[in-house]
This record gives structure tokens, sequence and C-alpha cells, in this order.
């Protein structure tokens, strides 16, 4: 049986960790599935072939992929370069595919799409979603509850639908909240493996990060254990059975 391939992007340890073992929770998988990679310290193997792997999951991170080349870390270039390397593959063999958030601007920006700061960033927090036409019968969403809370946090947003992606789940704040291309490449502007403390810790981890103002920490916490984030979670285990 092959195993899920875990891309993830967060330099910091706790917080890489954490969603790693969240990602597993939700897809419902045990550690002998999943193949992890760090890639802000580790590279990925030469000559690496997708279809090795049952899916790729990308992690969420502080990047975004429209800032300008020239303000990006050297650990952030690295690992939009590495993740965008393995896009042509994806796409060319409609390989199953979970981009989480930063996954998002990832596979839009493979795909020429409009990913800017100009308009549907999010404060950090949950974001009332409800599903499109389409995602009213896609295999990944279809039956979940029609409106849905999700936890996002998010500087940057697809602008416009990309060229040949069905649009799944919109917002009233970021309208492109989950797309799909072909039939198995799916993404997320929100965190499908985030939990209210999954979402507590990260609220610690980058309060100063600039999502949010450093005095807002203990507010936006309580407000995360306040919501009801449950579906988000049941996508990540449809992905995982379905292509496992």
């Amino acid at each position: 049986m092959k195993r899920f391939l875990i891309l993830q992007l967060r330099p910091e340890t706790d917080a890489s960790d954490a969603e790693y073992a969240s990602i597993l929770d939700k897809a419902g998988l045990t550690p002998d599935r999943a193949h992890r990679i760090r890639l802000d310290c580790e590279d990925l193997p030469d000559g690496l072939d997708v279809t090795d792997f049952a899916g790729v999951i990308v992690g969420g991170g502080p990047g975004c992929v429209s800032d300008d080349p020239a303000t990006k870390s050297e650990v952030d270039t690295r690992i939009e370069n590495a993740i965008m390397g393995l896009m042509p593959q994806i796409t060319a063999r409609d390989h199953p595919f979970m981009g989480c958030c930063y996954g998002l601007g990832i596979l839009a920006a493979h795909l020429d799409g409009n990913v800017s700061k100009k308009r549907f960033g999010e404060p950090v927090g949950p974001s009332t979603c409800r599903l499109t036409p389409d995602g009213e019968t896609d295999p990944i969403t279809a039956g979940l509850n029609p409106v849905f809370q999700a936890f996002v946090g998010h500087k940057e947003a697809v602008q416009d639908l990309p060229r040949d992606c069905v649009h799944l789940v919109a917002s009233d704040p970021c309208p492109f909240q989950m797309i799909r291309w072909g039939q198995n490449v799916y993404a997320t502007q929100f965190h499908p493996e985030a939990d209210a403390l999954d979402f507590e810790q990260r609220i610690n981890i980058y309060k100063h990060h600039g999502y949010f103002p450093p005095q807002d920490a203990q507010r936006l916490i309580e407000m995360c254990h306040a919501a009801d984030v449950t579906q988000p979670g049941e996508i990540l285990r449809r992905f995982a059975r379905r292509y496992g």
C-alpha cells in the first residue's frame, strides 16, 4: 500500500510537529502510511516521482508566493522552488494533491493564476464557508454541511478562479476557499487539519509575524475555542480514504 507524501514548510519545530500530528489525525493515517519531509531543513530526494505515493499533502506556512522574490528569505525561496518543481508532475498526471492554505497559492501560481495581497486576506480565526453547487457534488465535499466554519489566517489570496479549475467552497471575505483542478488536484485556503488547540499554538508562535496585533492573541485564542469547526477535518479524511 502506497504512503502519502506530506510536505511541510514551517520552520518552527513545535508548529511543524503539531501540524504533522494533526494531518495524520484528521486524515486517519498512521505514521507508517506517511512519508514526511520538512522542506525548511530537508531537500526533496533527487528524481522523486509523485506516483510512488498515494497522494501529496502540502501543509501551511508563513511564506507568501506573491511576495517580491528579492524580499523572500533563503529558506522561503528554497521551499517554494521545491514545491513548484513538483507541480508539473502533479498536474501532468492529475495526481492526488491536497494543498492547505499555502498550497492553494502554489497551485494557483503554477496555473498562472492571480495570487496577491490586493483582496481577500483574512484575519486569524474562524471563517464561515459554504459549498458551491459544484462543491455539493464533488466526491470530497458532497454531503458536508452546506455552511460550515473553518480556521483561516492568510495575507494573500487567489484573486480569480485559475484556468480549468472548479470552485468548490466560498466565503464572503474570501471567495476561493477550495478549488479542484482536473479530477484529483485539490487546494483549500482554510486549514483542514486544524482544530482550536492547533490554532491556539499557532497564534502564540506567529503573534509577531504581522498576521494580527500581538495584544489580540488571547482574544483570538478564545474566539477559536468558541468556534464549531468539524467539517474541514472530514475533507482530509475523505481525501486520504479515496486515494489511500
